[in-house]
């Protein structure tokens, strides 16, 4: 197994402002999954240096078919949560998703219009989503998101796998949530900041933070105390009749994105997180986005 595979270069580009998704359905067995291989690893090299960023993510059968035993471990199907309460995190797994991020809107149109073209018949496009960045990084609630993100300079060692099989690629969560503005805009501002567990202007936690606001469910330590930390790249989305976010977590486990959804339903270890009263997910996956060289 090769250990010096490089990951694909738009998981780690930041700044972009303007972000596509769109999700397929291959039907199985692909037969022609030679031209399938050579489509998505150009979807990524024709891309390097390009006019976007383009990611590609595979479902767990369309990843096993296409990389045979290349897989990393744990990477099935998402089958949703169930925390009781009509409270669900639904699951929309599909085969194939291409993330395409870059400067402006018609940039990323462009790359999307590409993705598809070069997708070809063999696949049916289920779902497209276009994201973009809310003023300076915040969610539609108003609230600065991603304020427990790795920096750079650690993103990789938790977005990838490090060793065995799939090593040089990252294990992909996504959720699209529809936010309940009604929900959000009847509560005070410092009933808002409870839920999140931060305050809405600059983003500075709570103390004594609530022990079920956004931020105490979400922050998650191992048995030896260390926080658990993911790679996330949400982007909101939407149109004045319906939005939200895109939310989009890169891991080298799966196994802690199963932990931090079980605590957001209450399942493990305490209450539900609150921000389940003002959003509401609509969708959810798990994916596989190889190495450049897996795909090339």
């Amino acid at each position: 197994m090769e250990h010096n595979r490089a990951p694909q270069s738009g998981i780690f580009v930041e700044g972009d402002r303007h972000h596509g998704f769109v999700e397929f359905d291959v039907p199985p067995p692909g037969s022609d999954a030679e031209a399938l291989r050579s489509v998505l690893g150009g979807l990524v090299t024709a891309e390097d240096g390009g006019p976007w960023n383009a990611v590609v993510s595979l479902g767990p059968r369309l990843a096993r078919e296409l990389l045979g035993d290349d897989v990393p471990a744990g990477l099935e199907d998402f089958t949703g949560i169930d925390g009781g309460e009509g409270r669900r995190a639904p699951a929309t797994q599909h085969d194939l998703m291409v993330w395409i991020h870059g400067s402006d809107s018609d940039v990323v149109f462009d790359g999307m219009r590409n993705c598809v073209g070069a997708v070809g018949g063999g696949a049916r496009v289920v779902g497209e989503t276009a994201g973009f960045v809310y003023h300076d990084s915040r969610d539609l609630s108003g609230f600065v998101d991603g304020t427990e993100n790795p920096g750079p300079a650690e993103a990789p060692g938790v977005a990838l796998v490090g060793d065995g099989p799939g090593v040089g690629g990252s294990l992909v969560f996504t959720q699209r949530w529809v936010h309940d503005f009604g929900a959000i805009e009847s509560m005070p501002v410092a009933e808002q900041e409870r839920v999140i567990g931060r305050t809405k202007p600059d983003s500075v936690e709570l103390d004594p933070l609530p022990p079920d606001s956004h931020v105490a469910r979400m922050v998650v330590a191992d048995e030896a105390g260390d926080e658990i930390e993911i790679y996330r790249r949400s982007v909101p989305y939407g149109s004045p009749s319906e939005a939200g976010l895109y939310f989009l977590a890169f891991t080298d486990d799966l196994g802690k994105i199963d932990l931090m959804l079980r605590r957001m339903y209450g399942l493990v270890d305490g209450p539900a997180d609150r921000l389940l009263e003002w959003s509401t997910p609509v969708s959810g996956a798990h994916w596989f986005a190889p190495s450049v060289e897996a795909l090339a």
